[in-house]
């Protein structure tokens, strides 16, 4: 913020002083928080683009509003949180039966990578950060009702108190926290059981020969070398294709009936994906002399194994950064 902006910020005009460049100028220095904010609400990244979108739109439109009781960065959280109440209020579908969430879209590391980077010392700030990211944690949180969600995210993940949130919300700190404790007992019954075991990191050794392992058979279409790899309950879904499939013979079997093991001309590119290891895959199509996008398998891992893989479509390899095609020889 130059000098101007913020004698104009702190002077009686307060942001109705400033101009619009100067009012998205200090604005766009949050644009990738509050799109992750806004995601983990929604589960879904473009929802959230649109969201944050809105969240600027009403900031500027209501800028004389901005009274500096708060930082101008917790009046953004409060309009983008009240963005998401209303998205979901209007248009949001209830979560299928079994814990299917089709409009799950994933969000690549390289745009979380440009996160702020806070306490980043703090190993528990850096292990909530990429705990509260992951497929698994995004899903059960789009099981809680709407406010309840809005709490949960506030207090635990942005560490808000609950004054702060009762506020935001209209509502009185002790709704605030018996919504908290619904929205805790939500979580507990949707996250995965092996919470306090959550992914390897990807700089793990295990982690990367494992995952290189699944790459490799996935590639050869190996059946029972995939097979091997995965634990007894793992899960498997396609968002938006309805099915979710639970445990290591119905997921084999599923891949069968679709017909995998017939697949062939497969290439593979590792990718990361909700600080997850991800792999994209590619399918040789002789017309076109290339191997073009196919789907996209994130991986969840625990205990040397794989317990859930959720499999994106092609139409999310833009919005990842990864190639729209690769030639011949393999390379990108």
């Amino acid at each position: 913020m130059s000098a101007d902006t913020r004698r104009k910020v702190l002077g009686v005009g307060g942001l109705g002083e400033l101009d619009e460049p100067e009012f998205t100028g200090m604005a766009e220095r949050h644009r990738r928080e509050l799109h992750v904010h806004c995601y983990r609400l929604l589960g879904s990244f473009e929802d959230a683009e649109d969201t944050v979108q809105e969240t600027f739109l009403r900031a500027w439109r209501r800028r004389e509003t901005f009274a500096g009781r708060s930082t101008f960065r917790a009046w953004l959280y409060r309009i983008a949180t009240n963005a998401c109440l209303d998205l979901l209020a209007k248009c949001r579908p209830e979560p299928a039966t079994g814990g299917e969430v089709r409009w799950l879209q994933p969000y690549p590391d390289r745009l979380l990578d440009e996160l702020p980077a806070g306490d980043a010392d703090e190993p528990e700030t850096v292990a909530l950060a990429r705990e509260t990211i992951e497929l698994a944690y995004v899903v059960a949180v789009q099981h809680l009702a709407p406010r309840p969600r809005a709490v949960l995210i506030l207090r635990d993940v942005l560490g808000w108190p609950a004054k702060d949130v009762a506020e935001l919300l209209g509502d009185s700190v002790n709704s605030v926290n018996s919504a908290l404790q619904r929205a805790r007992a939500g979580m507990r019954e949707h996250l995965p059981a092996e919470r306090q075991d959550w992914t390897g990191d990807e700089t793990d050794a295990r982690t990367r020969e494992l995952v290189r392992r699944f790459t490799d058979a996935s590639v050869a279409t190996d059946i029972d070398r995939l097979t091997a790899m995965l634990r007894d309950d793992v899960r498997c879904s396609m968002p938006p294709t309805p099915g979710l499939h639970i445990g290591r013979d119905a997921v084999i079997k599923d891949w069968i009936d679709d017909g995998f093991t017939s697949l062939t001309g497969l290439r593979a590119v590792p990718t990361a994906v909700n600080r997850q290891p991800a792999v994209a895959f590619y399918h040789w199509r002789e017309r076109e002399g290339a191997y073009l996008p196919l789907t996209i398998d994130v991986l969840r891992i625990a205990g040397g194994a794989i317990t859930e893989i959720v499999t994106f479509h092609d139409d999310r390899f833009p919005r990842l950064g990864l190639p729209q095609r690769l030639p011949a020889d393999g390379t990108e």
